[in-house]
């Protein structure tokens, strides 16, 4: 098991300028590792959507990369967003999943089926160019910068230990003045 926090580390370490979307409990912990908040889309009320929202991103900015860190619990809320990801085949896209087998943000209560379904198996069935599957940080150390290279969509599953309690870490939540930050960055790069 990895933690989810580590796993954020050794992502941002190898981001480049890449654009974040973070969704629940991930943007309140990608909040504290991230460098570059102008490209960061962090949000929260929206569970299961941050998979279209980042395709969305990738298919109006094909020529950056762009890295979705999504939730198992919120992943289950959307699960056709899979299907939609692979035939839309965004080559810029990179889909992290931190699987905890857990609603953390709402009080850990257990996803159905946890422990007993893969996510990375519905990725590659749904159609993803790649597929990986971690449960130890120097796996993913390891192979880290390949995938941010390769051409995606790109899925990613991070097995992250189980904890009830709620994240320790917040960050700001999305108001108008992020949402027009973002959005005034975003026309400024290519």
């Amino acid at each position: 098991m990895i933690d989810s926090m580590e796993a954020m580390r050794i992502i941002s370490r190898s981001r480049g300028e890449a654009i974040v979307v973070a969704c629940m409990t991930a943007k309140d912990e990608w909040h504290h590792v991230s460098t570059l908040h102008q490209l960061d889309f962090l949000y929260i009320g929206s569970m299961g959507k941050a998979s279209s929202v980042g395709l969305g991103l990738a298919l109006a900015k094909p020529q950056r990369k762009v890295i979705l860190i999504d939730a198992d619990g919120s992943l289950l809320m959307n699960l056709g967003s899979l299907v939609t990801i692979a035939n839309m085949a965004p080559g810029n896209l990179i889909h992290f999943v931190m699987e905890n087998g857990i609603y953390r943000i709402t009080g850990g209560q257990p996803i159905p089926n946890a422990g007993k379904l893969s996510f990375s198996g519905l990725a590659k069935e749904a159609g993803y160019r790649q597929v990986y599957d971690f449960d130890e940080a120097a796996s993913v150390e390891k192979k880290i910068d390949i995938i941010m290279k390769q051409t995606g969509p790109t899925f990613v599953c991070v097995k992250s230990p189980s904890v009830s309690e709620c994240s320790p870490y917040t960050s700001p939540r999305l108001d108008a003045k992020i949402v027009r930050e973002f959005r005034s960055t975003l026309s400024n790069v290519h």
